[in-house]
């Protein structure tokens, strides 16, 4: 049996609400849609139950209603676990996985600046990506994100400031 149908199965057995809900794409690459409120328990098990050790990246998305947020981990031997969550956008919020991956911290501080994400447990510290004079609330990878007033990089007049607004 293909390493990746054990580990679709898997899955399956310890997590029965992934029925349906793990697609293996192509060798070496599986899906899994995870329900926000299980997201949690499904990562600390594929890191510590199924060793999948490396923190490859962490994807945040504008999906509408709800911004994505999709964990790539991986084995040492190269498959890669895309496990894809979503949570409302007028309550935004994710548990740091800091804990197991600290180089997380700059996915998580991008997720945070560039989609207004909220990251429980994630420390205090400089913003990432954006400058510190980046206006409030204003979120340039939101696909309702207009520019008004926002500035591209420091010293460029904004459009307001240009009259072209």
């Amino acid at each position: 049996m293909p390493e990746e149908q054990t580990i679709q199965e898997e899955l399956i057995a310890r997590f029965p609400f992934l029925k349906d809900k793990v697609r293996i794409a192509r060798a070496r690459r599986l899906f899994v849609e995870v329900p926000s409120q299980n997201i949690t328990e499904v990562f600390e098990h594929a890191v510590k139950q199924m060793k999948f050790v490396v923190l490859c990246t962490i994807t945040g998305l504008d999906l509408g209603a709800e911004l994505g947020v999709i964990y790539h981990v991986a084995r040492e031997n190269g498959i890669v676990l895309n496990l894809k969550t979503s949570v409302p956008k007028e309550n935004p919020v994710i548990r740091t996985v800091t804990g197991h991956f600290p180089a997380a911290e700059l996915y998580e501080r991008e997720m945070v600046d560039l989609l207004g994400m909220q990251v429980k447990g994630l420390q205090e510290g400089k913003r990432y990506p954006l400058p510190d004079d980046w206006p409030a609330n204003q979120y340039p990878l939101r696909k309702d994100w207009k520019q008004e007033g926002a500035r591209v990089s420091p010293g460029e007049p904004t459009p307001a400031e240009e009259g072209k607004v």
